[in-house]
């Protein structure tokens, strides 16, 4: 029976002995994950250091190719499937030999069938849990959250992801970073694929918008595997100080079609201030009629359309499960909105409010107009 991501995560907890698990994160194909990768694993093995390859993928790259030569490599175990060979990593020959440093390409990559477990990434997590240090690869496409947003970015449906606890357990994260116009250069050059295929991929998947698109979502990404570090190191050092180091802007939002303008006037303050936007949605249990759940959907949709992380929860009072999200988050801006309200309802509005403020830690708060003006 496959092994639940809290089950994974328990296995390789900081608390037990455990290899370190590194890295290298790229937005899209020739960036230079896999070159960074071994350029890793030769410095470590030029100091003596016993470093592997568990698997290259060199796809035709005969740079790449020429460094994956200056390292040992643990033969591929062969498999069979409906009547042709493959190649798949060998991990009981890896576990067997026990090195220090181990280089695996391509973590989101799935296994045929008669292997050791479906995906590579589970691999990964038997090789950390044997004390064997990880060095890996992937695109930013292959986050499981991710994967929507960047269908509708590329138009391209991404079948092999990893998910979004995998990269919990990441110990140190590095952005393979190039810029769009230099990735672009390589591809015309015909250094990614074949040259005859270049003008193909450069209209489609490899145009700057989707590749601008792609690196900022890596950048993101790589930001928050490095917030999770410093609020571990701040955990296991008792440091109390919980300065975030960069600012963030939450709305909340409802089943109310009106909340979609409430999220588009926060994603232009979060814009004008260069942070990151995030959208809450706290389900006291209000919501269960199909026209709520229905709107509810549709002002989901349009605040991944405007880049927003969302975090649903739910509790009794919106207040407190909102200030709970704040400190969890460092979120340093919240932003609710106002409609016309008067009597009891105000009171209650108000009430609200004042609660937040009593719970939340140190934050800015803002309360705007709900309707357009």
């Amino acid at each position: 029976m496959p092994k639940t991501p809290d089950q994974w995560l328990e296995e390789t907890a900081p608390t037990r002995k455990r290899g370190l698990f590194k890295l290298f994160l790229g937005y899209a194909p020739g960036v230079g994950k896999t070159y960074a990768m071994l350029g890793e694993g030769i410095r470590r093995y030029s100091r003596g250091e016993n470093v592997v390859i568990g698997i290259v993928e060199t796809h035709g790259r005969q740079a790449t190719a020429e460094l994956a030569g200056r390292l040992p490599a643990v033969p591929r175990r062969q498999l069979e499937y409906k009547g042709t060979m493959f190649d798949e990593m060998d991990v009981d020959a890896i576990l067997a030999l026990h090195p220090e440093i181990v280089l695996v390409d391509e973590l989101a990559h799935t296994n045929i069938e008669g292997s050791r477990h479906r995906k590579r990434y589970e691999d990964v997590m038997d090789l950390l849990n044997a004390e064997i240090d990880v060095i890996s690869t992937m695109n930013v496409q292959h986050v499981e959250s991710v994967t929507p947003i960047v269908g509708r970015i590329t138009g391209v449906i991404v079948r092999e992801t990893v998910p979004d606890w995998v990269l919990q357990r990441v110990d140190e994260i590095v952005l393979a970073d190039l810029t769009p116009e230099a990735l672009q250069a390589r591809m015309r050059r015909g250094d990614i694929y074949p040259v005859e295929r270049s003008d193909r991929a450069l209209s489609n998947f490899f145009r700057q918008g989707n590749l601008i698109a792609l690196r900022e979502l890596a950048l993101r990404q790589v930001g928050t595997v490095v917030d999770r570090s410093l609020e571990n190191y701040r955990q296991r050092e008792h440091i109390e100080d919980n300065t975030p180091i960069t600012e963030r802007i939450a709305v909340c939002i409802s089943s109310n079609p009106i909340a979609q303008y409430l999220s588009a006037r926060t994603a232009r303050m979060a814009e004008r201030i260069g942070a990151e936007l995030y959208v809450i949605y706290v389900d006291i249990g209000k919501d269960d009629n199909p026209d709520y759940k229905r709107t509810l959907e549709e002002n989901i949709r349009f605040a991944e359309n405007l880049g927003a992380q969302i975090i649903k929860t739910r509790g009794k009072k919106v207040a407190e499960e909102v200030a709970k999200v704040v400190l969890e988050k460092h979120i340093t801006q919240v932003v609710f909105g106002r409609s016309a309200l008067k009597g009891w309802r105000k009171f209650l509005y108000l009430s609200a409010i004042h609660d937040f403020l009593k719970d939340a830690p140190k934050v800015d708060v803002h309360i705007v107009t709900q309707e357009p003006k």
